[in-house]
């Protein structure tokens, strides 16, 4: 049971989600970014499987076949993309192996806020061996097999090789006085321009 390691490594965290999130101007979404953390069910189960190079959610699943403690989270926190998960109204539309189920667009500033979370998490997890491309390499390894809406994946894929290449502070910044500003029309063709310099596509 490593309660002060645990703690510290959490509180870390959310210092550095909060600083990136100050960044795009999402000060409330900064301050109260993971409290559930703190919970008795998510706060015990982290304590009890903390490694602190990985999430102790996946030690727990490991151990029991499932995580307690991130059922537990990823219901009570709008930037994770598991937590916009419905039921289509016309089950003829979903996903032929999804039961049902479709994955919801999500708003702006909970995408911008997971962003955030996947930069501290790198930054956290690898310590002084971080570099602004681990973001995309960790993503780019699931993104095909996640349960996430299309759309979503393309912003969220687009904005972390920004981050690879630009760096925080232009692509915060972006983020800031056009993504959460703009309309559709303005801040897409903005992004597309941008990931055309860099030699790729929209996707």
């Amino acid at each position: 049971m490593e309660i002060l390691k645990h703690f510290i490594t959490i509180t870390e965290h959310r210092m550095e989600v909060a600083r990136c999130c100050f960044m795009c101007g999402l000060y409330w979404q900064g301050l109260t970014h993971d409290l559930s953390k703190y919970s008795l069910t998510e706060f015990m189960n982290g304590a009890r499987y903390y490694q602190g190079y990985r999430s102790p959610n996946n030690a727990e699943r490991e151990d029991k076949g499932y995580s307690e403690s991130w059922l537990h989270h990823k219901g009570r926190n709008k930037h994770h993309y598991e937590y916009w998960v419905d039921y289509c109204s016309e089950v003829s539309l979903a996903p032929a192996t999804s039961g049902g189920m479709v994955p919801v667009e999500m708003p702006r500033k909970y995408l911008v806020e997971m962003i955030c979370d996947r930069v501290a998490a790198s930054k956290i997890y690898n310590k002084g061996k971080y570099t602004s491309d681990m973001p995309l390499k960790y993503y780019e390894r699931s993104m095909d097999k996640i349960f996430m809406n299309e759309e979503t994946k393309k912003e969220l894929h687009a904005f972390l090789k920004m981050i690879a290449v630009y760096g925080e502070e232009r692509t915060f910044k972006f983020i800031r006085e056009r993504y959460l500003k703009g309309s559709s029309n303005d801040w897409l063709r903005a992004l597309q321009k941008v990931i055309y310099a860099l030699g790729g596509t929209y996707a």
